[in-house]
């Protein structure tokens, strides 16, 4: 293999196109005021301008979250197993939906002055709240089942039946995600 010799730059190339850079050199004070900048660059009309964009942001991303939009959500909520999850529990009941109307309630008996109406009241509620427990669990063993089923059985990601039972004790019309769902639906 012959080496090639490195090219000889000509003297061509080595002049400038004319004398010296082509302007005049600035003054200091030229310099140092091309490079001044306002302390406070913002006016009440950007202030006014940057808070609607962050605004109209802010209500894309909870109009989207709404949605179920991937984008939007929280990675709590991401994944095609969290949708799953998600649609499994809207489309059932749970006696943890409940709980909130139910300790309302309590907290009105509470305040009848009949100590036997007080005591059955929190009895009550008491009894309640532990159908609900014991749902919470019944609720995480069968939707891990269900995620096992639909995405075989060592892809369960972890968390996944804690996140049905607690999307489970939201009332319906609080959830987010909104439910995509109808009650009753039956799951592919």
């Amino acid at each position: 293999m012959a080496k090639t010799p490195a090219p000889v730059p000509s003297d061509e190339q080595d002049t400038p196109a004319g004398p010296g850079k082509g302007r005049p050199t600035p003054s200091r004070a030229e310099a140092v005021a091309g490079r001044r900048r306002p302390l406070v660059p913002d006016t009440k009309e950007a202030k006014k301008a940057a808070r609607a964009q962050l605004q109209a942001k802010r209500d894309q991303a909870r109009a989207g979250m709404a949605a179920g939009d991937e984008r939007y959500l929280p990675a709590r909520d991401k994944g095609p197993q969290r949708r799953f999850v998600r649609d499994y529990v809207d489309s059932g009941w749970f006696l943890a939906e409940f709980i909130m109307p139910a300790m309302i309630v309590v907290i009105l008996l509470s305040f009848i002055s009949i100590p036997a109406v007080q005591f059955y009241a929190f009895v009550a509620l008491w009894g309640f709240i532990l159908f609900v427990v014991v749902e919470m669990f019944i609720t995480s063993w069968r939707t891990k089942r269900a995620v096992r089923r639909k995405f075989g059985e060592n892809a369960l990601e972890r968390g996944t039946g804690w996140y049905a039972a607690m999307r489970s004790m939201q009332m319906r019309f609080l959830r987010l995600p909104k439910p995509q769902v109808r009650r009753g639906a039956k799951l592919s």
